[in-house]
């Protein structure tokens, strides 16, 4: 019976650690330390006075050496302790629209009670943001990643490095953070006219969500609705979550329907859909959205807004 020698993948000798946990620990086994380009020089002049005080016999040669030397390990020493045991966390990512700039907001918090000077994070192509840490405090740095289609952006791995004091060592790190950034589809150009529903009505109809004159009832409280109308007194009273309702002026409700958007491109017509929301919520106009297989009621607010912009952001053509 012949037995086959399986050598192992190369790529198995490489240590590749990376903190994965949320917060992400910079320990020991996550950090990495190589000279810089000075680095180098700094060792190619030491071993020419290494050579030079041999061949001379120079005694204050040998003590120059040694000592510029022993500088040389205490600053790999320091290097390597300004990034070790950091602690990385993430915070909410605001929404963005299509073609503008992601915006991760990264804590790194400092647990050595040690100050920190001259830490950088970046993701891969992208510029490195350089902040100090104060010891047994935390700083908030903003990474930024352009955000080129819609749905969810997942950041990518962040590169943590150093070179403080001398920058004869260069030390890093990386973090793998469980963050992600919603993408809304980028607005189609301003122009084109709403199309009118069949139930939009040219005469109005009472639009009871949207008017403050009079006050009509309470009605159980619907994801979207505007926190400010909220009856947060009966809350308290342990009635439930309600929704105050108000008669305003009549008023026809704008209806975005899918069927009505025109256009065969169906990103196109997403954009159409996402520049009509974006000019209703600005004018504050009370809309509702129609897709093949969701449908938003007419509503007003900055939930009922992010919630449409979501839906068209994950939609699925």
């Amino acid at each position: 019976m012949a037995f086959a020698l399986k050598l192992p993948n190369w790529k198995s000798f490489l240590r590749i650690a990376r903190a994965d946990n949320t917060p992400a620990i910079l320990s020991r086994r996550h950090i990495y330390i190589l000279p810089t380009r000075y680095g180098w020089l700094y060792a190619v002049v030491l071993i020419a006075m290494l050579v030079g005080s041999i061949n001379y016999t120079l005694s204050l040669g040998f003590v120059l050496t040694f000592l510029l030397a022993g500088l040389g390990i205490a600053a790999m020493l320091h290097t390597w302790r300004n990034l070790a045991h950091l602690t990385v966390e993430s915070r909410r990512v605001e929404p963005v629209f299509a073609g503008e700039d992601a915006v991760f907001e990264i804590v790194l918090a400092e647990p050595k009670n040690r100050a920190r000077f001259t830490i950088a994070a970046h993701f891969d192509g992208v510029a490195p943001v350089y902040s100090d840490i104060v010891a047994s405090t935390q700083v908030t740095i903003k990474l930024k990643l352009s955000a080129k289609k819609r749905g969810w952006l997942a950041a990518p791995r962040i590169t943590f490095f150093t070179e403080f004091p001398l920058s004869l060592f260069h030390v890093w790190a990386y973090a793998n953070l469980d963050i992600r950034c919603l993408v809304y589809p980028h607005p189609a150009p301003t122009g084109l006219s709403t199309p009118s529903s069949s139930d939009q009505g040219s005469t109005g109809a009472i639009d009871a969500s949207s008017g403050d004159d009079d006050f009509a009832g309470h009605r159980n409280y619907q994801f979207g609705d505007s926190p400010r109308r909220v009856d947060w007194k009966a809350s308290s009273r342990e009635q439930g979550l309600l929704t105050k309702q108000f008669q305003g002026e009549a008023k026809s409700s704008l209806w975005l329907d899918w069927a009505l958007t025109p256009g065969t491109d169906n990103e196109l017509r997403i954009r159409q859909l996402t520049r009509w929301i974006v000019d209703a919520h600005t004018d504050r106009k009370s809309y509702g959205l129609r897709l093949p297989k969701r449908e938003f009621p007419p509503n007003t607010g900055e939930a009922h807004y992010h919630l449409c912009l979501q839906a068209l952001a994950l939609m699925e053509v």
